[in-house]
């Protein structure tokens, strides 16, 4: 019986997973957008430094009079950096939207969908899941979707993950059959080789 209750709470969490992933492909794409952009870059600098760099193959604006929806059907690639300029995360996914409600300044929202897949290159601490949340707002990303972390530390997999937007400190709810290292090589020596090459790789 207990068996059965954990089975099927997996599989609520499953389907809640794909009806997100589904609400974000009924939006209304018939509309004409207002801008398309291809080989979309832009930079977010705070007193002169790099905060965050984004790229998408492609972005599309649509607005309506309560809202405004940048989506990103061809994937979104976004790299933040810590307050020494180094590289420090970096998010890959399939495809991704944000919106801006215009009524309410404070909501500021971006959504990742499939593959999605997020990397602390100082932590060397890596996550996949299927869709995350990012609050730019509040500075914090979640999921209560299926997730993998792999780390030094071992590998953990679990329903469920908040975090602060740079992946610092992310934790794992409802884990299960995970591992981990309790002996380490004391002479390893690990070399960031991003940022040892440089943040900004260049182009050409």
């Amino acid at each position: 019986m207990m068996m059965l209750a954990s089975v099927m709470a997996l599989a609520s969490i499953v389907v809640s997973c794909r009806s997100q992933l589904a609400e974000a492909d009924s939006l209304d794409l018939s509309a004409t957008p207002v801008q398309s952009l291809t080989d979309m870059f832009t930079v977010q600098t705070k007193n002169g430094k790099v905060e965050m760099r984004i790229e998408a193959p492609l972005m599309e604006t649509y607005e309506s009079d309560t809202a405004k929806v940048d989506l990103f059907p061809k994937g979104l690639s976004v790299y933040t950096y810590n307050e020494d300029g180094l590289l420090e995360s970096l998010v890959f996914s399939d495809k991704a939207s944000h919106k801006t409600d215009k009524t309410r300044r404070s909501e500021d929202i971006w959504s990742a969908f499939g593959n999605v897949m997020i990397h602390n290159v100082i932590k060397r601490e890596t996550m996949e899941t299927d869709t995350i949340y990012w609050d730019q707002m509040k500075k914090e990303i979640w999921t209560d979707c299926y997730v993998k972390m792999y780390s030094p530390d071992g590998f953990l997999q679990g329903y469920g993950m908040r975090s602060d937007d740079h992946a610092r400190n992310a934790i794992l709810h409802k884990t299960f059959n995970g591992y981990g290292v309790t002996v380490r090589d004391s002479t390893l020596v690990v070399i960031d080789s991003v940022n040892f090459i440089g943040a900004f790789p260049k182009k050409l």
